[in-house]
Parts: C-alpha cells; structure tokens; sequence
C-alpha cells in the first residue's frame, strides 16, 4: 500500500488512537449549510507524489465562496469540485510566488473570464525582495498586454471588454495590515518569515469568527503568535521534522515549533496541512510531537475536507 493509500485509509476510517488527531471530513458540499466553513482545496506541496493538489483555502459564508488563499497547482480543478463561484469571491491573497501557491491563478482567471461578475477582484500578496518579485511585478508578468506569459487576459489588469479588475494591494513592513473590509469580512495581513522568499499570513474574520492562514514560515517571528491570537480555525504547514537544518529550517517550522505556536495562540481548531509523501513518512511521530505541546484539537488535511469553527 502506498502511504497515500494509507493515509485515504487513516482518514476515512478515523483511526484517531493511531494518528492521535482528528479526521477531516471529506464534504464537496462544504458550503451547502449557512454560518461559516473553511474547506482545503490543496492540502500538497510542490511535488507530485501523493495525489494532492498544491496549497489553496476557500473560506465559505452563508452558503457563498468568499475568500481563496493561495491557488498552487490543482486548486483550479478543486475549485471547480468544490462547487465554488468566482464571481462570489470577494478576496484572493497569495501568501507567496512559490509555484505551489500560485501557480493556478491564471487558469482560475480564466475560468473566471466565462462567469457573470463585473465587480473589481481585490487581491494581497507580498512586496518584492530580491529575486523574488512582488505581486504587482507578478500580476504584470503573467497578463500584461504586450509582453505577459498570459498577454491574452490584459484585461484583468485594467477591466477592460467588461472583465472585473484585479485591484492588487502589497504588504510590506512588519506590522499587520487591513488589505480588504466590507461591512461583514475583514482581512488582515502579516509579513512572515520563509527564509529569503517574501511571504505573507492572513487572518480572515467574519462575524466574531476568525480562520488564519500560517502560510509557509519558520515559526520564529512572535509577532504572528499576537497575530493569530483569538483564531477559531489556525492552520499550519507541517513540511519538515524536528532536527531540520540549513535551508529546509530557514523556511519551514517543524513539529515541535508548530505546537509551541499553536499553544500560544490557542485556536478552537490547529489544521496541519503542505503534506508530501516524504513529509508523511513519520506523520505519526510528528503529529505526536505536535500533541505534546498544544493540547486543543488538531485535524490533518485532506483535498476539499471541510471544517467548521
């Protein structure tokens, strides 16, 4: 058996005294109720071994896809399984240019060129730093009209041919920042660190109810502890082990760091997620070091699992 197979097992039969965490449930219709819903699109990394797609959240409100985080590659089509609207979604935020957290944005705006919404679509995303450019560059990159990668979607950039406008705003700095706010959502935004790569967390509230989105980060930055305090739903990329060194540790938290991060925010609900079939060898052993320190619940994710506060 493959350990995606195994994992598929683990989590559909809920064999909680093994994993000493709780199953995801597996839901297409996560936002078929009314309150509010956060459902993984792609719980992946940036290889291609398990059958997962790559990093991407789809935050639900009464019965609406409102928010995405991240769109990696697979999230084009797990959104479309996921029965979501984009013509519902009021923010995107691209935690980071790595491929496996925006790489399906193009298609998504693609996908979006056929739907019926002429509203402008706020998107956040990090400043630039060194090689890595920022998200204006990027958005230029990808659809500018005479020389982008996707020339052909310009329109995106300037609303033109009656295509809802991409009104991009950066985050820069170390302080938390309001990047969208409507009279029930609000999203706030943090710089984190992941080693040289210019990365950004997000906190979604709706209502009284908070989600953050760690994004991928080595957990040594306290001002995200103050950050996610209070969150209903905290979710963490559990990439490397404990004992990781060089580079895999400047960008990546392991086990035991992300417990210490999850008990000092002290969320409702810790989802673990950014899984690879290497990262999945001593899933037991990691999530159990992850148990020693924060003691609330914990969910392992799963593409198009749903979980409620």
């Amino acid at each position: 058996m493959t350990i995606r197979s195994f994992i598929r097992v683990v989590t559909l039969i809920c064999v909680i005294a093994v994993l000493s965490a709780a199953c995801a449930r597996i839901d297409e219709s996560c936002g078929a109720d009314e309150g509010l819903a956060l459902q993984i699109l792609g719980s992946g990394g940036p290889i291609a071994d398990d059958g997962r797609a790559s990093s991407g959240y789809l935050v639900w409100a009464d019965e609406e896809s409102r928010v995405l985080i991240d769109a990696g590659g697979g999230t084009f089509l797990r959104f479309g399984e996921a029965g979501a609207s984009f013509a519902e979604l009021d923010f995107v935020g691209l935690s980071h240019l790595h491929t496996d957290h925006s790489a399906d944005f193009p298609a998504l705006l693609k996908s979006g060129s056929f739907s019926d919404r002429d509203r402008p679509l706020p998107i956040a995303g990090p400043s630039g730093d060194g090689v890595f450019p920022g998200l204006n560059e990027y958005l230029r990159a990808m659809l500018n009209a005479d020389d982008g990668a996707y020339g052909y979607l310009s329109s995106f950039l300037d609303g033109t041919n009656d295509t809802p406008m991409l009104t991009p705003r950066e985050v820069e700095g170390s302080e938390p920042a309001v990047v969208y706010t409507s009279e029930d959502l609000r999203v706030d935004a943090l710089r984190v660190p992941h080693g040289i790569v210019p990365t950004v967390a997000f906190r979604v509230t709706v209502g009284d109810q908070a989600l953050v989105f760690a994004s991928d980060q080595n957990g040594d930055d306290p001002a995200f502890v103050d950050f996610a305090k209070g969150a209903s739903i905290l979710v963490m990329h559990m990439v490397v082990p404990d004992g990781a060194t060089g580079i895999a540790r400047r960008l990546h938290a392991p086990p035991g760091v992300i417990g210490d991060i999850a008990a000092a925010i002290d969320p409702g609900t810790l989802v673990l997620s950014h899984f690879m079939a290497r990262s999945l060898r001593d899933l037991e052993q990691n999530v159990a070091l992850v148990r020693a320190r924060y003691k609330g619940e914990v969910m392992l994710a799963e593409d198009l699992a749903c979980v409620t506060p």
